[in-house]
């Protein structure tokens, strides 16, 4: 199977998952943290809402450095309600998407970058970058995420099995 096939494959799966999280998420509780070290709510929710778009960027471009000002647009920022978590995750894919399909074996093989604070943070090959910082952080992040809802008595629900809330 080709890697962007593979790829193509596991940002349906894990949009899917993310759909469900981000439909739950409580409205008016954006600024709520469990732990005064912990993220807030909002900007939490809409980090995982954001997190399926960046194969786009891994994909363009060839490093992030957060250190750029060009790189400003591209922190996160909390909104106000689930339909614009939603339509932020519903853009992310889209771009997605069409980016995976349109690249090639070879160029997912070409290294990218992250670079914060004048230190290269990783490099590796992009599939690399794309299974470590799209795919298995956005389910760090999520799974975060599905704590803070049980803890606000929001409902959690099933996504690689069932949770105490739903079967499937």
């Amino acid at each position: 199977m080709e890697l962007k096939k593979f790829f193509l494959a596991q940002l349906e799966r894990e949009a899917a998952a993310t759909r469900k999280v981000l439909e739950r998420v409580p409205e008016g509780r954006n600024d709520w943290k469990p732990h005064e070290k912990s993220m807030p709510l909002g900007y939490l929710a809409a980090l995982v809402a954001e997190m399926p778009g960046w194969p786009t960027l891994m994909i363009e471009k060839d490093e992030l450095n957060l250190d750029d000002t060009s790189s400003e647009g591209l922190k996160t920022k909390a909104v106000g309600t689930k339909a614009e978590l939603l339509e932020k995750l519903e853009k992310g894919l889209s771009k997605s998407r069409n980016a995976l399909e349109n690249t090639t074996e070879d160029h997912l093989m070409k290294p990218w970058r992250f670079v914060m604070g004048g230190h290269t943070v990783s490099e590796d090959p992009r599939y690399v970058m794309l299974t470590h910082a799209v795919f298995n952080h956005l389910a760090h992040h999520r799974g975060q995420l599905t704590v803070y809802l049980r803890l606000c008595e929001a409902s959690v629900p099933a996504i690689y099995g069932p949770s105490a809330d739903e079967m499937y």
